[in-house]
């Protein structure tokens, strides 16, 4: 069994970093947030001090953090995963980043003799709970065989896509795609409830039609329909809409780096940059289900709770 160390014990983090100390694996931990370090320990993670003292000695670090400025801060840093951990050890990223920082991340890695694996995920806190996310992996091949064994206690799905930055390619292209269904999951949801559909009745009508998608599935906006929609606990986050804002930015910005137009996904990246101007960015992404009302009411969205 591995040494790992974990940096990042969020409501992603915490969870995958327990499935590794399930599969037998010495975990040890760090997140600055002292709530999320003592969530992980119950699950067996060991509280680390610092990173320096989560990867001494380590054979593998993951690191799952919020934006591109933490990730740089985190590896380049002073007491960082460069400058602490052994030259052995494999170094992956889960989070949701830009291209040119997951490049970074790879031409610096190797640059310091270090092999490094982006490998974001997806399946949401859910998946993470339950070991069933997506694992999109990409770079040298040497260093992918080595992470496919450490990341598969945390998966339901791995997928080897080749050359560095090609799983957070993957990952962004997935997400531009996960949010515009879900635009379309709110105007549907929407406009069925205007002409008198009951919710629970059309949402079993459109699962099993062509309107199914993994947000009419998992978000449904409407209370009483799916155990897992944020619309039965007033739409708090179980993807903030400030993350997703971030990622559908990072998706938007690679298109245009190549060429392309995405107007559906902009119209997405608009609604979610309002309701971070309204002050909601710590409300849940499916709360774009507001928009199609003309009053901005959504059932299950009290503003004032």
């Amino acid at each position: 069994m591995a040494v790992i160390a974990w940096i990042g014990l969020g409501h992603m983090g915490g969870p995958m970093a327990g499935h590794l100390v399930e599969a037998g694996h010495e975990v040890r931990g760090f997140d600055l947030d002292g709530t999320a370090v003592a969530a992980a320990a119950a699950s067996g993670v060991r509280a680390a001090s610092s990173i320096a003292d989560a990867v001494a000695g380590a054979d593998a670090v993951f690191t799952s953090l919020p934006r591109n400025e933490h990730v740089r801060e985190v590896y380049g840093g002073a007491g960082g995963v460069w400058e602490s951990a052994p030259e052995h050890a494999l170094l992956l990223d889960t989070s949701t980043v830009d291209v040119a920082t997951s490049r970074w991340c790879h031409d610096e890695s190797s640059a310091r003799g270090f092999a490094f694996v982006d490998a974001p995920i997806s399946g949401g806190i859910a998946g993470a709970k339950a070991g069933s996310l997506t694992f999109m992996l990409g770079g040298e091949a040497s260093a992918v065989d080595r992470a496919r064994p450490l990341v598969e206690p945390m998966a339901g799905h791995v997928f080897d896509l080749g050359d560095p930055t090609l799983g957070i390619a993957a990952k962004l292209a997935n997400n531009l795609m996960l949010f515009v269904s879900l635009v379309g999951v709110a105007e549907g949801a929407q406009l069925a409830a205007s002409l008198g559909l009951d919710p629970q009745r059309f949402y079993e009508v459109a699962s099993v039609s062509s309107g199914e998608s993994w947000p009419l599935r998992t978000w449904y906006p409407a209370p009483g329909v799916v155990d897992s929609s944020p619309a039965d606990r007033n739409y708090d986050a179980t993807f903030a809409v400030a993350l997703a804002e971030k990622d559908l930015a990072f998706a938007v910005a690679a298109a245009e780096a190549s060429g392309l137009l995405t107007p559906a996904a902009r119209i997405a990246l608009d609604q979610f940059r309002t309701l971070i101007a309204e002050g909601l960015g710590g409300k849940d992404a499916s709360l774009v289900a507001k928009f199609p009302s003309p009053e901005g009411h959504v059932a299950g969205y009290d503003p004032d709770a």
